[in-house]
């Protein structure tokens, strides 16, 4: 039987204080989301916070990401409206990378076995290439290969390798383009 109230957060590291966490939420929530918001500015936000963003970036309205200390992203990588990072432990996006509308990386999860309900979190990874399509889930621990493609809606929750397209339906090699 699950004790909820027995979890804790011990062992879990946020990797900055309590007043940087605020201020980054309080700056998320009023200027980084905004439609208004230039996306250069959002990178610049992001590097200000402690994220590793490389050149060419583009991140769309919308886009929540919990701890950008715990980011880095790659050169010429799009992040769609919408996409959100729960990036308990570290994400790290690849070049040329493109994170669709409302895609969600996820690195944290629970021990479904603790009754504590203990975090069970780990990084995630997306190689150079790869495409996270519409609203696909990329759970924790998971490595995304380079060129793959995780379809628009499903739910990845193991490593993908190079060159390879996940479906509902399964695996199967990504198509050379014409």
């Amino acid at each position: 039987m699950r004790n909820l109230p027995a979890f804790t957060l011990a062992g879990y590291d946020k990797g900055r204080g309590k007043l940087v966490q605020a201020l980054w939420f309080a700056v998320m929530n009023t200027v980084f989301m905004a439609w208004f918001c230039p996306a250069g500015l959002r990178v610049a936000l992001l590097r200000a916070f402690g994220a590793k963003i490389g050149d060419g970036v583009l991140i769309r309205h919308r886009v929540r990401i919990l701890w950008p200390w715990k980011l880095t992203v790659g050169d010429h990588t799009w992040i769609g409206e919408g996409a959100w990072l729960l990036n308990l432990e570290p994400v790290t996006i690849g070049a040329h990378v493109c994170l669709s509308q409302e895609a969600m990386l996820c690195t944290g999860s629970h021990d479904h076995r603790a009754a504590d309900f203990r975090y069970r979190n780990a990084p995630i990874t997306v190689a150079d290439g790869a495409w996270i399509a519409a609203r696909a889930t990329v759970l924790a621990g998971v490595s995304v290969g380079s060129q793959s493609v995780v379809a628009a809606g499903t739910v990845l929750h193991k490593d993908l390798p190079d060159l390879t397209l996940h479906t509902a339906d399964g695996r199967r090699p990504v198509q050379e383009p014409v």
